[in-house]
This record gives structure tokens, sequence and C-alpha cells, in this order.
């Protein structure tokens, strides 16, 4: 979606801009080469600005989970993680740290319904396998 949004404003601002040209009939008001590019400019920026929102990624592994967003990024040990919330009502699920913080997941919406579910299950799967244990309850011997 993000992609093809982009690639329609670069193609409308290129369309408006050089359909810019010469005397517009509202008093001395005339476009030149540069507010032509400008306009294209703008419609340049504007894709970036959209493509942006390609970039929200979440990876996790045996160490920790990597959280890429649309602005910052974080890397998170699992000893770190108290747990992994995507509560009822939010919009995207969280980390919730043991130094009472919580990290946005923007990769995880909840538009994206069942595959955001499964991808916070596999993440509660993966926090819970590596949790440390409690230490098992000595048993006494006999004598």
């Amino acid at each position: 979606m993000c992609w093809s949004l982009a690639a329609a404003l670069v193609v409308v601002f290129t369309l408006i801009g050089t359909s810019l040209t010469g005397p517009t009939g509202m008093g001395n008001a005339t476009f030149q080469r540069g507010d032509q590019m400008a306009m294209i400019g703008l419609g340049v920026l504007g894709a970036l600005g959209v493509l942006l929102f390609t970039r929200p990624r979440v990876e996790a592994d045996a160490q920790g989970v990597r959280v890429q967003n649309v602005i910052g990024s974080y890397d998170v040990p699992w000893e770190e993680v108290r747990a992994v919330r995507f509560n009822r009502g939010s919009a995207w699920a969280t980390l919730e740290l043991h130094d009472e913080e919580q990290v946005t997941m923007l990769a995880l919406q909840a538009v994206d319904k069942e595959r955001a579910v499964a991808g916070v299950r596999a993440l509660r799967a993966l926090h819970s396998a590596h949790q440390p244990s409690s230490a098992p309850a000595r048993q006494s011997e006999p004598a």
C-alpha cells in the first residue's frame, strides 16, 4: 500500500509540476522552471515520508528482541522483558520492561488481526523459553 501511494504521489506532483507553465491568468503570476522542480521535489519528499511507514519490524531470537519503529529502534535482551502485551483495544503490541518502561511494536498492529496475534504468541513463546527458571526445590536425601 505504501509503495503504491508513494509512486502515486511522485506521479501526481510531477504532472502538476509539468503543467505549471506560463502566466496563470491571475494577475502577473508566472511559473518558472524552479517552481516546476520544487513541485516534483515536494512529491519525492512526500513519497519518502510515506515510505517511512514500511520500516517497522520485529525480530526475535535466543538473545532478545529487536524492534524497529518508524522513528527509532530498540535492541532488548529477554532478561529485561517482563511481558509481551497486546491488550484488547490497543492499536499495537508492546514490550513491558522490568524498569516500568514500555516499547511499542508498530509492526504488530491490531488491524493485522490474526497475523498480529500469531506474532505476539510467537514472541510470548520465545520470551517464556528464555526466562531464567526458578531454582528447583532441594529434596532431602535419605541418610
